[in-house]
């Protein structure tokens, strides 16, 4: 693996400076979620502004796998009380997904003048990388597209905590396990190595978000069985939260003013459009289902999975429930993007032939 360059070192260094200090920002501030939030919209504001906000993919996929070691040490016995009632949950939001999808592509077709497969791609909540893939095959236009799908991940990410806690819908913080020093590092070191591996296999065998639901699958194994009860440190934790908003800010990146703004009210109406979809089931669900509301709230929200994963463990909220219905929503979105592509898509146009050379016509 080639070592980085000192300018994508000096490029990283400015990104997570300027993302902790936005989080910082809005954790002093008392904004739940504040490191995640602040530290994305600081990052994204950066960007727009010109500055090379970048954070490298080994870096990013370091993140994902503490993210799921995290969100797996918040797993107890308890957090699996409900799990007879999550099939008749998931159902419900798959149907809400594909409902709000074709609510979402729709508005793009009428109001904005998009076509209806590149309006599917930007409605479909997460699995950008396939979309974007989809996308680039079919001369969709690509910026509109992650324009359109960026947006919707800023606004849930920095309004659903704030939505939640006006409510009052935000549990209290559990209290925290403290083994003894030399346990816990022991611990700690066990549980980074065995969930590490958890995430490479799961990855490997392309499982939708392999590194985060690896990870999260093995810790969650050996918190829930009580095998191992230490946790992140608490700043390590921050540390995540402040690289996976600095990860999602930076799409900004090479990002005009101008062009963001052109497809504002395009990415605002969808998101509208799909958020009031999705609440009605939201609402079937959490008025017929003994569920708590807020796990509901974002388990349904059609945000990109690994932010509405650690926005779960920021809001002390199941992380088992939130993550078994966004990797039912991923799977959905997977096998349903190459149908719509059948459906909607034209073929790629092939390269234009080689016209022969004209030779001059001789005149008897």
């Amino acid at each position: 693996m080639p070592r980085p360059s000192r300018q994508t070192l000096l490029n990283l260094g400015e990104t997570l400076l300027v993302g902790a200090i936005g989080g910082a920002i809005l954790t002093v501030a008392g904004i739940p979620a504040g490191w995640l939030s602040g530290a994305m919209i600081a990052v994204a504001v950066a960007a727009l502004a010109g500055r090379p906000m970048a954070v490298p993919a080994p870096l990013s996929r370091v993140t994902f796998v503490l993210i799921g070691i995290s969100l797996g040490g918040a797993v107890t016995p308890e957090t699996l009380r409900g799990v007879a009632t999550w099939p008749i949950s998931v159902v419900l939001l798959c149907v809400a997904m594909t409902c709000a999808m074709f609510g979402s592509a729709l508005y793009l077709k009428k109001v904005h003048g998009w076509d209806m497969l590149s309006g599917l791609f930007g409605s479909a909540p997460g699995a950008l990388s396939q979309v974007m893939a989809y996308a680039t095959q079919y001369h969709s236009d690509l910026r509109g597209i992650a324009i359109v799908q960026t947006i919707r991940v800023v606004i849930l990410t920095a309004c659903l905590p704030v939505g939640l806690a006006i409510f009052g819908l935000i549990p209290s913080a559990p209290e925290l396990r403290s083994p003894g020093v030399a346990d816990s590092v022991l611990e700690i070191a066990l549980l980074v190595v065995l969930s590490g591996a958890a995430a490479i296999l799961a990855h490997y065998v392309r499982f939708p978000g392999g590194l985060i639901f690896g990870a999260m699958l093995a810790s969650a194994v050996l918190h829930g069985s009580g095998l191992i009860h230490a946790v992140l440190p608490w700043w390590v934790v921050g540390a995540v939260m402040v690289a996976l908003g600095s990860i999602t800010g930076a799409r900004f990146a090479n990002t005009e003013l101008r062009l963001l703004l052109r497809h504002l009210w395009a990415a605002l109406g969808s998101f509208s459009v799909s958020v009031a979809i999705v609440s009605m089931f939201a609402a079937t669900a959490a008025y017929t289902l003994d569920l708590n509301l807020a796990d509901i709230v974002v388990s349904y929200a059609p945000g990109a999975l690994d932010a509405m994963m650690i926005l779960a463990l920021a809001l002390h909220l199941d992380p088992i429930f939130v993550g078994a219905h966004h990797v039912a929503r991923f799977m959905l979105i997977s096998l349903s993007l190459p149908l719509f592509v059948r459906i909607y898509g034209q073929t790629p146009p092939p390269p234009p032939p080689k016209l022969p050379e004209k030779r001059p016509v001789q005149e008897d």
